[in-house]
């Protein structure tokens, strides 16, 4: 297509992803790339008013030839720098995009050579012209990715030690700061709520459509508006570290990556362009006709093909990150669609992957401030027993403690207004020589509860399943992953129980990292196209090993997020059906796209060989071929329309 800026970005954007400077802001186009658009629309501009007025005087004055001629003469050697500049351009730097440049030029410089300087200046006008719209309708596919990136910026209410709040930019922040989001804010970056309560919306990140009720202690994402209340948060991560960092990092490789069919095409675009010259010379050899000719040249760019993988993809990767799901690259997008079975972690990913307490076992009399009392007897260790007791209160909430003693490996005694209590193991009891019921048979931690020698209370603790996780997997069951395996180094029993709930039967427990690997390996020399799906460390070789890794993001690893191919940002298992009929969806779209890309490139090479398409062939042929393109890509932008909420699950606390 012409030119340096119209042609260029809109193929090496749609095709190479790939930008040597940073866009302008408010732009998908780089400021070299807006200069040299703005560039070619000028040059365009004054060759179609020359063009106009060549035209014009050849209509009044048809005796005066050479003015007309020369007016037409100077419209096409505006165009013909950016034009012959992209054709040499290509031929140094070879591309799949360069054969277009070339075949142009051909088309342009074979016009001249027959004396017809009205096609040579009008061919690339059009081109020019009609690559504008598709660089509208490129990026017009892309301000979901680049509404992310202006989620990065804002201002944040710096708590000071002294008390006091300033206001200064997020980008100035470090870990360990404190910070105040008041209602309308948004979340400056990744963080622990130290106080408070407040709806987040965190659509924009994990695309969930629910509120998220933050509360003192949980984990929130940089990107979230605080839609009403007022919360403290303790900066934890920033900058690329952050979520959102993570999240549009992933969205740019992904945007980089070619399309498995762009990497076919490139192989074989040497053999397609001699191919092309080779129908020319025959048409040209047969009919005598250099419009037949220079028609067959520009018929034969390849636009509309070569746009219609990576304008899919484009398309999308930009539904996915709105729904909350980042893919590293285009070619998972489409592996999605023909995964075949499932290997799933349980610790973090069917589960929380943190303690819950699942019910109490109270003695008669036991009073209503058992949980209370538990809980405070937990803010005085580290345990994670004791940590996750300690959650269950806020912390104005919390009983006086004085003369705290914690009994290493045991647990804790305190003196409390009601006596000396004890929160801890059974063996705890033994020591203190205090009567306790029998210890129940659990699957998981217990600890025991007891004041001024009276036993209160047995406290069951276990890792919860997720509530969406059984109809996450039966989904995937639906969806063709009939096959599911259940990877975890937990123990057994609890492996065994887990899967019963959520109708997994496939179960290898206890498995180390080298075991899920080998399990995983084995599943594709059966002949199965695993999805692996886990969070943590132990799962980071599986999720690199399967067909496709899918890393949970939330509270994943960052060693797990960096060898996923593709990662959930909200956690959310019902979010592994979406990509697989989202993938389905660009299947179905790139396959239509194909068919219109080679069939429509086919149709117009046969008309312009055989010399339907008359006197003005060449003009013809760009007008045909621009308007393949643009349907190509208005099929992929239907894309932009899937949209899949999820209800919300409550989530035990």
């Amino acid at each position: 297509m012409s030119g340096d800026a119209a042609h260029t970005h809109s193929h090496d954007h749609a095709h190479d992803h790939g930008h040597a400077d940073a866009p302008a802001p408010g732009s998908m186009l780089t400021s070299n790339e807006q200069r040299s658009a703005a560039r070619q629309l000028t040059l365009a501009m004054l060759a179609l008013g020359l063009l106009a007025l060549g035209l014009v005087w050849r209509f009044f004055a048809p005796e005066q030839v050479g003015v007309s001629q020369l007016l037409l003469g100077a419209a096409s050697l505006l165009v013909a720098i950016p034009v012959v500049s992209a054709g040499w351009h290509s031929l140094r730097y070879p591309s799949l995009h360069g054969i277009t440049d070339q075949l142009i030029a051909l088309a342009m410089l074979g016009a001249w050579a027959t004396g017809d300087l009205m096609t040579a200046a009008l061919l690339p006008i059009i081109m020019i012209f009609g690559h504008v719209l598709e660089e509208r309708s490129v990026i017009g596919s892309q301000e979901a990715i680049q509404a992310l990136g202006k989620l990065t910026r804002s201002h944040a209410r710096l708590i000071a030690p002294d008390g006091s709040i300033r206001e200064v930019d997020n980008g100035s922040l470090v870990a360990g700061d404190r910070v105040e989001v008041r209602a309308g804010d948004r979340v400056p970056a990744d963080g622990l709520v130290m106080s408070g309560q407040a709806s987040l919306d965190t659509a924009p990140i994990t695309g969930e459509s629910v509120p998220l009720e933050a509360r003192a202690g949980m984990e929130v994402f940089g990107g979230a508006i605080n839609l009403d209340g007022l919360l403290r948060i303790e900066v934890t991560r920033i900058g690329n570290e952050s979520t959102l960092g993570k999240v549009i990092a992933l969205m740019q490789s992904a945007e980089r990556s070619k399309p498995p069919i762009t990497r076919l095409l490139e192989r074989y675009a040497g053999s397609y362009m001699v191919l092309v010259l080779l129908i020319a010379a025959v048409t040209w050899f047969i009919t005598n006709n250099a419009q037949a000719m220079l028609a067959v040249l520009v018929a034969a760019c390849p636009c509309a093909l070569v746009l219609s993988a990576p304008a899919t993809a484009i398309a999308g990767i930009a539904v996915a990150a709105r729904h909350g799901i980042l893919i590293r690259s285009s070619a998972f997008l489409e592996e999605l669609a023909d995964l075949t079975s499932l290997v799933v972690d349980k610790t973090g990913t069917l589960t929380y992957g943190s303690l819950r307490l699942q019910s109490v076992q109270a003695e008669e009399g036991a009073g209503d401030e058992v949980i209370a009392l538990a809980a405070s007897l937990g803010s005085a260790s580290s345990h994670p027993v004791s940590r996750a007791l300690a959650g269950l209160v806020e912390k104005d909430h919390l009983l006086a403690l004085e003369d705290i003693r914690e009994r290493q490996g045991l647990g804790v005694v305190a003196q409390t207004a009601r006596g000396e209590a004890a929160l801890g193991r059974p063996e705890l009891f033994a020591q203190l020589g205090i009567n306790t019921s029998p210890v129940p048979n659990h699957d998981g931690p217990i600890a025991g509860l007891a004041v001024d020698g009276i036993f209160l209370a047995w406290l069951l603790l276990a890792d919860s399943l997720k509530p969406e996780a059984r109809q996450a997997l039966s989904e995937l069951r639906d969806l063709g992953m009939g096959r599911q395996l259940l990877l975890t180094g937990d123990r057994k029993s609890v492996a065994d129980s887990l899967g019963a709930e959520v109708g997994i039967s496939d179960i290898h427990a206890q498995a180390l990292p080298e075991d899920k690997l080998n399990r995983v390996m084995g599943e594709i020399k059966n002949g199965f196209r695993p999805m692996v799906v886990g969070d943590g460390i132990n799962d980071s070789l599986a999720l690199k090993a399967g067909v496709v890794g899918v890393a949970m993001g939330a509270g994943g690893a960052d060693i797990a997020l960096a060898s996923a191919d593709i990662v959930l940002i909200g956690s959310d298992l019902r979010r592994l059906g979406t990509c697989v009929r989202l993938s389905r969806q660009c299947r179905s779209t790139l396959q239509v796209n194909v068919i219109i890309g080679l069939g429509w490139t086919l149709a117009i090479v046969a008309l312009a060989a055989f010399g339907v398409l008359g006197a003005a062939g060449a003009m013809i042929a760009a007008v045909l071929h621009n308007l393949s393109t643009l349907l190509v890509l208005g099929n992929a932008g239907r894309l932009l329309r899937f949209h899949e909420p999820i209800a919300k699950f409550h989530n035990p606390s």
